[in-house]
């Protein structure tokens, strides 16, 4: 297995993240697998676990606790969340924190996140009615917190004012970052951000949530003609190994075959040549389906309701190449009265558009997929809904 060297630990490259374990027929988890593909993790150099607080229904914490309570607690890092980015205020921070300790049979977690810090997220966090950030800051002098850290879906235009609001209270960072978000969302810049601060970077989403794992058969054959037994996944994944700022890989295995496969690929895959990591990238564009938008703002400058045009476009073109909670959830963050809708089809942007995109329409086209598709309040809403009714279930068994 490789490591890395992060806040003073030696971590495995690759780490399990649990927020797609396997299921039984009647959707619960399959505590079973589970327990085989963590012993198969610890047996193959794995010792980040990854949860968090709403995996599963709040079921994620318990499954992981239990596959780990036989080995030694120091043998292991455990990483878990605070849900501050869909909090409510029946909840409090020791409350949802003794939770999470006992769910997880542990006295203390290696690693844990403020989930999700993001631009609607951010007056949670500095709500002082919470005080969460004190609360996870004492913690950390408590011993019941090693390091702490924060996970984000932020745009990169407004991870800074994170960064210089957190300080340092904080000592990693979790982003969404895989060879098609390094322009699709701008991971590129935000890596650049965080590896120009310290900051060491483990990263969510590595083939996008299977995205990645299957490019279409064209695609596919193309990587297969140039490493025949090596997986599609395990090409995301060899991208990932050559950027520096990343300390540990989650990867979101639900299946034992995933887990063997992805060992595999950090145990004894050949690194990537730089011919073949540029190879990636061009390939990305070719998978996208939006607009060529290179943001060069001279669509803005005439704007009459001032919106941020290329932002939107970047929206426009992550929900076009796959539907992600991520343009929901950011759009949720973003002022009502710059939302696409608001555009009044002047074609001021459209005259001066170096690439000759047809923004109005395009704008109204995100406007349509914005209004048929969920909120991520919505789906925040449904995820307590649904923890809740489990709760409940609980206490009347």
């Amino acid at each position: 297995m490789k490591y890395s060297e992060a806040c003073g630990e030696k971590i495995s490259k690759l780490a399990f993240g649990t927020m797609r374990l396997p299921l039984l027929e009647d959707g619960s988890i399959d505590q079973e697998q589970v327990n085989e593909m963590t012993d198969y993790a610890i047996a193959n150099g794995i010792n980040y676990f990854d949860t968090a607080y709403p995996y599963h229904n709040g079921l994620s914490e318990i499954a992981i606790g239990k596959a780990l309570a036989k080995y030694p607690r120091d043998s292991f890092y455990l990483v878990t969340k605070f849900p501050g980015h869909q909090i409510m205020k029946k909840y409090n921070c020791a409350g949802i924190f003794e939770e999470q300790l006992s769910k997880c049979g542990v006295e203390y977690f290696d690693f844990y996140l403020l989930h999700n810090v993001y631009e609607n997220s951010v007056p949670t966090y500095k709500n002082e009615e919470y005080g969460i950030i004190d609360y996870f800051v004492k913690q950390k002098e408590l011993g019941r917190i090693r390091h702490l850290g924060f996970s984000t879906h932020a745009r990169a235009e407004n991870l800074e004012g994170i960064l210089d609001y957190l300080g340092d209270k904080i000592e990693f960072c979790q982003i969404q970052l895989n060879y098609m978000d390094w322009t699709l969302q701008d991971a590129k810049r935000k890596i650049g951000l965080l590896g120009s601060r310290g900051i060491p970077v483990m990263v969510m989403e590595p083939v996008r949530g299977g995205k990645l794992a299957d490019l279409g058969e064209e695609n596919n054959a193309k990587l297969k003609a140039l490493r025949p037994d090596e997986s599609i996944a395990s090409w995301a994944f060899r991208w990932l190994m050559e950027i520096p700022e990343v300390t540990t890989v989650l990867s979101g295995m639900s299946s034992f075959e995933q887990m063997k496969d992805n060992v595999r690929t950090f145990n004894e895959g050949e690194p990537l040549t730089c011919e073949e990591w540029e190879m990636l990238l061009d390939l990305a564009e070719t998978m996208k389906k939006g607009v060529p938008c290179t943001a060069c703002r001279y669509c803005c400058d005439g704007c009459p309701m001032e919106l941020d045009i290329p932002m939107l476009l970047a929206g426009y073109n992550d929900l076009k190449y796959a539907s992600a909670f991520t343009v929901s959830m950011q759009m949720d963050g973003t002022p009502k009265e710059k939302w696409p809708d608001n555009c009044i089809g002047c074609g001021a942007c459209a005259a001066v558009c170096p690439q000759h995109i047809e923004i109005p329409d395009v704008l109204a086209e995100f406007a349509e997929m914005l209004r048929t598709g969920p909120s991520w309040a919505d789906l925040c809403r449904e995820r307590e809904e649904a923890a809740e009714r489990l709760r409940a279930q609980g206490q009347q068994k």
